[in-house]
């Protein structure tokens, strides 16, 4: 029996603009239900990837198929399996709520027998049943957030890929937003978003990390810290602090020095260093060290990790 095609499969794609290489021969697969993270600072092709996944730019080289379909091939065949949000709120302010939903509605092609069922649908997940006569103009971020998700979900799409969905929102509306994001995600929904906030891509089933066009590493965020930090986040209470941080960056074996309320935390690319090393090596610089404690690594950790690692690379 043949198994079913994987909601979107990435092969060796490459985008370049002139001289300029947006994306570097990016390859991996996205599974059915999946929470993907796509991760990476400004700049390193996470936009530009999810242009030619949808079908809007044309890449250089590679494949990518969603559902089975030839994106490049077939790119009007893959408008109706995928939904997109982008960073800016594609919405029609002179519009109300309902009303976006309804011109969105004819824009994917909904049947007008499902029209109406599937934005009452749209209404209670988003939570705006109270809202459908409000002017979009007048909504707040949070809520333009959710009306913006409705409108990229109104046809049912079996693939969402929302671009940096949550910038520019309060911390309360991200996480009703992420709350939409694992209840569709329960139903069947695959989910391929680009965050820049490292406390969300914590709950993405598994993240990959874009560095410079380059795709750095992808797995579990459990897995990732495990395979890049073993024990390789130290906060150090020393002093003076600002010092400690000064000299911490220029030292050898150092990814990150940065401040941490009243510590000094300390991202190691290396392990040259111990505890007393460390100390040690300090006191020699007139930093007196009281205590240097490992502490949990986060994904802001590994992704430091491997961008200094990229910069290492990009100068050898």
């Amino acid at each position: 029996m043949n198994s079913q095609p994987l909601p979107l499969e990435v092969n060796g794609l490459t985008k370049k603009f002139g001289d300029f290489t947006a994306v570097d021969h990016v390859t991996f697969s996205v599974q059915p239900g999946e929470v993907f993270g796509y991760l990476g600072p400004n700049g390193s092709g996470k936009t530009t990837s999810i242009r030619m996944l949808c079908g809007l730019l044309t890449p250089t080289e590679g494949t990518a198929s969603i559902l089975g379909v030839d994106v490049f091939k077939n790119p009007e065949q893959i408008k109706p399996l995928i939904g997109y949000m982008s960073q800016k709120f594609s919405l029609y302010d002179d519009l109300t709520v309902l009303e976006n939903l309804q011109f969105y509605a004819g824009v994917y092609g909904v049947p007008e027998s499902e029209e109406k069922k599937r934005i009452d649908e749209i209404l209670h997940l988003a939570g705006l049943e109270e809202r459908t006569s409000s002017p979009t103009l007048e909504l707040s971020g949070g809520w333009r957030q959710r009306l913006a998700l409705g409108c990229a979900i109104v046809h049912s799409p079996k693939l969402l890929f929302l671009d940096e969905p949550t910038s520019g929102v309060d911390p309360v509306a991200r996480r009703v937003f992420w709350d939409l994001i694992y209840e569709m995600a329960s139903k069947g929904t695959t989910i391929f978003i680009t965050t820049h906030y490292m406390d969300e891509a914590e709950h993405c089933n598994r993240v990959a990390f874009m560095y410079r066009s380059k795709l750095m590493a992808l797995d579990t965020p459990a897995s990732l810290k495990s395979t890049y930090l073993h024990g390789a986040a130290w906060d150090l209470a020393a002093n003076p602090l600002l010092e400690t941080v000064d000299e911490l960056t220029k030292t050898d074996g150092v990814a990150q020095a940065s401040l941490h309320g009243d510590r000094a935390h300390v991202i190691l690319d290396s392990t040259q260093w111990s505890p007393d090393q460390l100390t040690k090596y300090l006191a020699g610089k007139g930093i007196t060290v009281n205590s240097i404690e490992t502490v949990q690594s986060t994904l802001e950790d590994v992704f430091t990790l491997l961008a200094h690692r990229g910069k290492i690379g990009e100068a050898a």
